[in-house]
């Protein structure tokens, strides 16, 4: 599900159970499994290259969250951009799933410039993900 106009990304996060992680972005978000490690897993995620790699769970690190629209944001986060139908799709896949949403999915900025559907939760590391779609992706950078 790669748009080939835009270049994908590569991102790396730190999981401090491999297994855990091979569950949920295999499992849980539907992402296939690109090469593996005993450290960590490559996975398309909608198209970019994901990869998780082993990190020991340190105590001392939490979230910050930012208020926004109402809702504590969680930084940092990460996530992808999505066709609307996907976004949709997804939060149906997540709620299946009985997953915990740090934000219900909701539409910001409803009928206005830039409006998005969005939703955060985060992964079994505490990882923060927030995907989102816009009605008009020509909006994704509008003031």
């Amino acid at each position: 599900m790669s748009n080939p106009t835009i270049p994908p990304f590569h991102v790396a996060v730190p999981v401090d159970d491999i297994a855990a992680a091979r569950r949920f972005y295999g499992e849980v978000l539907g992402c296939p499994e690109g090469r593996s490690d005993t450290h960590w897993i490559d996975f398309n995620l909608f198209g970019h290259q994901f990869v998780v790699h082993y990190k020991p769970k340190n105590e001392q690190v939490a979230l910050h969250h930012n208020p926004v629209d109402g809702h504590q944001v969680p930084v940092p986060h990460y996530g992808v951009v999505l066709a609307w139908e996907q976004w949709e799709a997804l939060a149906e896949r997540l709620r299946a799933q009985q997953i915990q949403f740090v934000i219900e999915p909701y539409i910001r900025f409803q009928g206005q410039v830039g409006e998005q559907a969005t939703m955060f939760f985060l992964d079994p590391a505490g990882n923060a993900l927030e995907f989102k779609a816009f009605k008009d992706i020509s909006q994704l950078f509008a003031k």
